[in-house]
């Protein structure tokens, strides 16, 4: 089979690799669509390792179709279309996955739509109401409101019922998430985010969540005007490691700062939190008051195309790649 591989100078390369050899517990899915994320990047710049055991190309959500069935699989058969959530080696035309990574693609989506379901999805489902355990009526912050996560935070946050905040920079970029319906839009080039903050906390409506991929020194400052019990959840620090905080103020106001991560929870928590997102956002998906935002569709020869719209920061929603037609 073909998979995409990271050669030494960083360039990417679509080529001849082994066929993945499937084991017990495991489906063989033959890859129609692979959704880019931001850890591929990271990953293509030596800063994200595949966990042990994943192949070396990146990927970490595909659909496609069933091809083969391990041993100790019941749930699953040949010919069923699937998405699932991968450690790794999404980027190919074959993988194989345990079987409780995997899910039923929801009905009426094309494997595009599905692809771009299983990482992003899971991610917001995740720290929404697992680590931040979001509840109807709170205010929610989401930065970086143009990105492919914020594509599915934002839809599940208020089809759950909560108020959301979001950012972005450019006025144009602004236009373009109108039709995610968030609450407000911060446009940050023309405004200073912790002051909009504090304009909302005096209006009676402070961020009781934060889901941040940003972090870096505005940070420090918005927590000044966060909410009592504000959960503030880090998941990256894209503009900056660093930031001022002022400590009085986090125990005064009992907020916490969480970091958070989809890929160090263990197999069995993943698997847990696919049969949960199954249940509770499948009838979301098939109804059509959730709907996955694709951005841009390449075909996998186009790898690294795909990865430099991420590199630029131009998509709204999701990039996919497509493998088989």
């Amino acid at each position: 089979m073909k998979a995409v591989l990271i050669k030494e100078d960083k360039s990417l390369s679509y080529e001849e690799v082994p066929n993945p050899i499937i084991k017990e517990g495991e489906v063989l899915i033959e890859v129609h669509a692979s959704a880019l994320n931001r850890a591929d990047l990271l990953q293509r710049e030596g800063n994200y390792p595949p966990p042990p055991g994943c192949p070396e190309w990146p990927g970490l959500e595909v659909a496609g179709v069933i091809k083969e069935v391990a041993n100790g699989v019941t749930e699953f058969k040949v010919g069923d279309k699937v998405c699932a959530l991968l450690g790794g080696g999404g980027y190919a035309e074959y993988v194989t996955v345990p079987a409780q990574m995997v899910m039923p693609m929801p009905k009426g989506l094309s494997f595009v739509q599905a692809s771009a379901i299983p990482e992003v999805y899971m991610t917001a489902y995740l720290n929404l109401f697992h680590v931040a355990n979001a509840k109807k009526g709170e205010t929610l912050l989401v930065t970086a409101g143009g990105s492919g996560l914020a594509s599915a935070i934002i839809p599940m946050a208020k089809a759950f019922g909560l108020r959301v905040i979001t950012t972005v920079r450019g006025k144009e970029k602004a236009k373009k998430i109108e039709y995610l319906n968030a609450d407000l839009i911060i446009e940050t080039t023309s405004c200073d985010l912790a002051e909009e903050l504090k304009k909302q906390e005096e209006q009676g409506h402070p961020v009781d969540i934060a889901i941040d991929c940003l972090g870096g020194a505005v940070l420090g400052k918005c927590l000044k005007y966060v909410a009592r019990g504000c959960r503030w959840i880090q998941i990256a620090t894209l503009a900056g490691d660093i930031s001022e905080v002022d400590f009085r103020n986090i125990f005064v106001k009992n907020i916490r700062i969480i970091g958070s991560t989809l890929r160090s929870k263990t197999p069995e928590e993943k698997g847990k939190l696919l049969k949960e997102l199954t249940e509770k956002l499948w009838p979301k998906f098939e109804s059509g008051e959730i709907a996955p935002e694709i951005y841009k569709v390449l075909p996998i020869e186009q790898a690294d195309e795909a990865q430099q719209t991420l590199y630029r920061g131009e998509n709204i929603g999701k990039v996919v790649m497509t493998v088989k037609n």
